[in-house]
């Protein structure tokens, strides 16, 4: 296997891992049967023809797929890093076969590489999965009512295994990076081609920042000056929907398309979000200054 740790921002990464060919064979599990199995089961439901007969199965995939994009990127990603069985563990301890870490060398130092690895693999990250895992399974009675549905099967039920086993397997990746990262068993390698992925994304990003800014421009020209702020190291994209195919295309990695356009999206509404809070609250404060106590 094969890490990519790809930032998305100057301050969030997505973690993915690439089984290769010739381990997917040898390493397949049975939970990783099962899995394939309801994969291949949605997809059906997905392409089902509309009617009273199929069509609540279109509609069940609809409603899914949505609640699926609020899954956070960083447990999709972990998710895709193989649990350490006791066989793969010894055979990494005593074949000492590294594993890569691919990264863009001119967005991101090999440092915070180490940094971001850490976080992914750290105890807060473990503790998190375990806490809703067992918060999931705890409240699986809850959705008995809904098998007594005629037709429709136990679709609430259903959610909460998949949410259980989601936070199952990213606690066991993260887990796994662990393992990795104390043993030393990880080999960071840049790519040339992933830089020239980055570097357009990058340039896609100024252009679009650049048009937004031009529409700025008067209304800020005639605003008061106020005093430059200190926060300096001001949180900014690197990369947007347009340049996630274009990195999964030069790295040969179809899969790692969806991964990227889900965690782009994702950041960017937190980083929309953050700038309404922070616009909400200059507002208040300038209110607050303007109606302050009269003499």
């Amino acid at each position: 296997m094969r890490l990519f740790l790809l930032p998305i921002s100057t301050r969030r990464s997505l973690i993915y891992c690439q089984r290769l060919n010739n381990q997917l064979s040898s390493e397949t599990t049975y939970v990783d049967k099962l899995t394939t199995r309801a994969s291949n089961t949605w997809l059906r439901w997905e392409k089902a023809e509309k009617g009273w007969r199929t069509g609540w199965q279109r509609k069940v995939t609809h409603y899914g797929n949505k609640l699926f994009e609020t899954i956070p990127h960083e447990e999709w990603g972990l998710k895709s890093i193989p649990p350490l069985s006791k066989r793969r563990k010894d055979e990494e301890l005593e074949g000492k076969k590294e594993v890569e870490v691919i990264f863009p060398a001119s967005v991101i130092a090999e440092d915070k590489v180490k940094l971001a690895l850490q976080e992914f693999a750290g105890d807060e990250r473990q503790a998190l999965h375990t806490k809703w895992m067992w918060a999931t399974i705890i409240s699986m009675p809850l959705s008995a009512p809904a098998a007594l549905i005629p037709v429709l099967p136990n679709i609430p039920f259903f959610y909460m295994v998949f949410r259980a086993w989601s936070h199952w397997r990213a606690r066991s990746g993260s887990r796994h990076i662990d393992f990795l990262l104390d043993n030393r068993l990880l080999k960071l390698t840049t790519s040339s081609k992933l830089q020239m992925a980055f570097e357009a994304g990058g340039l896609d990003v100024s252009m679009k920042k650049f048009d937004h800014d031009v529409g700025e421009f008067r209304e800020e020209a005639l605003k008061p000056i106020s005093k430059p702020n200190a926060e300096t190291d001001v949180e900014r994209m690197l990369l947007t929907q347009s340049n996630g195919g274009l990195v999964s295309e030069l790295m040969d990695v179809p899969e790692l398309e969806e991964h990227l356009q889900r965690a782009i999206k994702q950041v960017e509404k937190a980083l929309r979000a953050e700038k309404e809070l922070q616009e909400e609250k200059q507002d208040l404060d300038n209110v607050n200054k303007e109606g302050g106590p009269k003499m």
